[in-house]
């Protein structure tokens, strides 16, 4: 136990945070965790970094960003790499749902890279797509609301998932340590597996849960997108490697609903003969 060193984790308490914990203490490391979750603010970011200046031990920080650090910025492409940044001017005049939380995450990071540059400390940051998979917690991830939307009917969420990429929570915790461990590692990693659009995302749901009530028309969803990829290509050049498939995202999202009552058994009723 601790052999490997001690990692300081900041929101621990929430969905990625609780995993990584876990993660890390499987690794051999002693965790120092918090329950605060750091808001993603440039001031946020900047004093965790400057924390880190006072202390001789800390040596590399994994900033968690967003995809939405990403792909907003008004001109949807069928790619997005490491070398795209969302349009915060786009994303304060369209005022998206949750365009707020993607201005803070894209201005933070560009904060941080340029404060640890400045300061000479190591500063990677890794990009996840929307996270799914078992959680720790005994609230539904938000994530999960958007997840899981097709199966609990959740509408306003249909738009999201069109098209949506996902990431098994597990794969984006053994990124984080992965990164931590490769002193090589430089700049921004998007982590993403899965990228799939909503119509067929609907017929994979329906056929692995036929107990669900998955929709075939999608409310507020007026065409469909094609697929928008978010490839990993350079964190897995560095030697990484996914080891979930989308059905264990989705296997391990809902066991944990169920076991946590916060999903019933199934939704679709019995049709009138």
């Amino acid at each position: 136990m601790g052999e490997k060193g001690t990692v300081c984790v900041t929101g621990a308490a929430g969905y990625v945070g609780s995993w990584l914990v876990k993660c890390l203490l499987e690794h051999g490391y002693t965790v120092k965790a918090t329950n605060e979750t750091i808001k993603p603010a440039i001031n946020g970011v900047l004093n965790i970094l400057k924390s880190c200046l006072k202390s001789s031990s800390v040596r590399r920080v994994i900033y968690t960003s967003s995809a939405g650090a990403v792909a907003l910025d008004g001109q949807q492409k069928p790619v997005y790499d490491e070398n795209c940044w969302s349009d915060v001017d786009f994303c304060k005049t369209k005022k998206m749902v949750g365009w707020m939380y993607f201005v803070s995450k894209t201005l933070a990071e560009k904060a941080g890279f340029k404060f640890a540059e400045k300061n000479n400390i190591e500063f990677v940051s890794i990009i996840p797509t929307l996270v799914n998979g078992p959680f720790i917690m005994p609230t539904l991830p938000p994530s999960m609301l958007t997840a899981l939307a097709l199966i609990t009917r959740n509408a306003p969420h249909y738009p999201a998932l069109n098209p949506i990429q996902f990431n098994h929570v597990d794969d984006l915790c053994q990124a984080h340590i992965f990164l931590f461990e490769h002193p090589e590692a430089k700049g921004r990693y998007i982590c993403s597996s899965h990228d799939i659009t909503l119509p067929n995302l609907s017929t994979i749901l329906r056929e692995k849960y036929p107990e669900y009530d998955i929709p075939t028309e999608f409310e507020g969803v007026t065409e469909f997108s094609e697929i928008i990829k978010f490839p990993s290509k350079k964190l897995v050049e560095l030697g990484f490697e996914f080891k979930y498939s989308l059905e264990d995202m989705f296997d391990g999202a809902i066991h944990s609903c169920i076991e946590k009552g916060l999903l019933p058994l199934e939704t679709k009723k019995d049709e009138a003969v």
